[in-house]
């Protein structure tokens, strides 16, 4: 269990309270008893953070946060027997912040990302994926077969020429000549 290791203590000096008659503040929570505070109740927070939140890590993390902002705010608790309450606000407080980001969070993801396609993008699309392949089943046999390929296998001309077993040129011959002809066929069906 990780503790909060602390700080050499200065010199410690008597202030005198007020009844004394100065105008001098309290020395607040010392570095020792927030050290106990967090060996004593570490547990018991981390409950508290474990109601308001739903995994562990998130609850370790405010835990060790809210100790963290109380010892850095030491100073202002003035009473020792109140770091505990202070302890215990600052984990509610900080758990409320953690949801509320988790809830914004899944509030901008449930939003559809303006670059995704609408429905009607959609439907164009398959509308121009079946005039591609009626398309395709209008070309001969061997410039289909070297367009589906070289361009939906994603090989190269060399590999297209060893699977067919034909030239290397004549790859190059069936795919410029089936490109034309898909272009003709696509703008006639446009």
């Amino acid at each position: 269990m990780p503790v909060i290791a602390p700080m050499p203590t200065p010199r410690t000096t008597r202030i005198p309270s007020q009844r004394e008659g100065t105008d001098t503040a309290a020395a607040g929570t010392t570095v020792d008893h927030l050290t106990e505070t967090y060996r004593a109740h570490y547990r018991s927070l981390l409950g508290l953070a474990a109601l308001l939140l739903d995994d562990t890590a998130s609850c370790e993390d405010v835990v060790q946060e809210a100790f963290i902002r109380v010892h850095s705010a030491r100073n202002r608790v003035r009473d020792p027997e109140k770091t505990l309450a202070y302890l215990r606000q600052t984990v509610v407080n900080l758990s409320r912040s953690a949801l509320r980001r988790r809830i914004l969070g899944l509030k901008l993801l449930s939003k559809p990302m303006p670059d995704m396609a609408s429905a009607e993008e959609g439907a164009y699309d398959q509308l121009e994926r079946d005039a591609l392949i009626k398309a395709m089943r209008k070309l001969q046999r061997r410039q289909r077969e070297v367009l589906v390929l070289r361009y939906f296998a994603d090989m190269t001309e060399a590999q297209v020429a060893e699977t067919l077993g034909i030239s290397l040129g004549s790859v190059k011959a069936y795919g410029s000549r089936g490109i034309a002809a898909l272009r003709v066929s696509m703008e006639a069906s446009a």
